[in-house]
């Protein structure tokens, strides 16, 4: 009995840990596609190249700061994982 309790627990903690992992991922990409809407707003609305060029910066910083926080929170799901299996 004890074993099939753990079992369950570990086919449990798979199962809400991929359902994280999923709500993660479905908020990156939908904050990714707000991201690419913005950036051909602003090519779509620039005159010059200089204002190409600003909406490409202001585009890449955006995309590096949300890739570092993505990968921040996953890094930190692994933690979790890792401190459960100790």
């Amino acid at each position: 009995m004890i074993c099939e309790y753990e079992f369950l627990n570990e086919t449990y903690t798979n199962f809400f840990s991929l359902v994280e992992k999923s709500v993660l991922m479905a908020n990156y990409s939908a904050q990714v596609n707000v991201i690419h809407k913005k950036f051909q707003n602003a090519v779509k609305r620039a005159k010059t190249k200089q204002s190409l060029n600003k909406a490409y910066s202001i585009h890449k910083k955006d995309h590096e700061r949300l890739l570092k926080k993505h990968l921040r929170e996953e890094i930190s799901m692994i933690n979790k994982a890792k401190k459960k299996l100790e």
